[in-house]
């Protein structure tokens, strides 16, 4: 599939507020949003590329970028501190799914997985990575919202079940499209986030969630706990009752794994 996001931006349908910085290609379409944030563009800025030379997900992981799937960074100016910023990972993932239900054949489960995935199947999707720069004497900070979405290719030997929403019925998903319907999205959640703070964002991430109320494996850096998800709390940490009958722990950062009845 030959994409050209520099001539293809242009007649692309946006929301209100969105425009669209196109790119064949780029070392990481979140590096040129930033040098574009720091430059002082406007919130709902997207950077998209056809391919990423140098693609990252979270924690430094290298994210694989062949032409055919959907990568952008949005820039965004919430005027929110870090840690209320952080709950946009939740808007994105919420964004993505919707995204992947528009294309998939009725019947299709997309589920969100704590903290940032998006799933099909019990198998990863898509890639999240929220990147910012304090408040200056301007205070004129920015979010960096980083997305990459399989649509025609996905790694098949990654350390984690992966898909595409092609291998999963989507046929018509091209990067174009899932551009358009992805920002439609994006913007219905940020603004509802913007003027209902995190619990109507709260509300429909449990919706989708993945082994919501069953059991569920949590591996921290010194330990690992075994319980179950019983909610998520309002700042979007996850709530853990362990199975050995201790206090109901609160997880704000680790590695998520359900059983595979669960995962499916």
């Amino acid at each position: 599939m030959t994409v050209n996001p520099e001539t293809e931006a242009g007649a692309l349908r946006l929301p209100p507020g969105f425009r669209v910085v196109g790119f064949a290609a780029v070392g990481s379409t979140n590096d040129e949003a930033k040098t574009l944030a720091r430059s002082g563009c406007p919130e709902r800025t997207v950077v998209w590329a056809g391919r990423q030379e140098s693609g990252r997900g979270r924690r430094g992981r290298a994210w694989s970028s062949p032409e055919g799937n959907l990568y952008t960074s949005t820039i965004l100016r919430p005027g929110v501190p870090p840690a209320t910023a952080a709950q946009l990972s939740f808007v994105a993932a919420l964004a993505i799914a919707d995204t992947a239900a528009a294309f998939l054949p009725g019947g299709a489960a997309v589920r969100c997985k704590w903290p940032n995935d998006v799933l099909i199947g019990g198998r990863k999707l898509s890639g999240i990575l929220l990147e910012s720069e304090p408040l200056d004497g301007s205070g004129d900070g920015w979010i960096v919202l980083g997305v990459g979405v399989n649509l025609a290719h996905y790694p098949h030997d990654a350390d984690y079940g992966a898909t595409s929403l092609q291998e999963e019925g989507a046929l018509h998903a091209t990067p174009a499209a899932a551009l358009e319907v992805y920002a439609g999205h994006l913007a219905l959640w940020y603004d509802r986030w913007l003027a209902g703070g995190f619990t109507p964002v709260r509300d429909g991430w449990l919706a989708r969630a993945m082994g919501l109320g069953g059991p569920v494996v949590v591996r921290l850096p010194n330990r690992t706990l075994t319980g179950r998800f019983v909610d998520l709390d309002r700042d979007g940490v996850l709530l853990l009752d362990p199975d050995d009958g201790g206090p109901r722990q609160r997880i704000a950062a680790g590695d998520v794994f359900f059983p595979p009845a669960t995962e499916r």
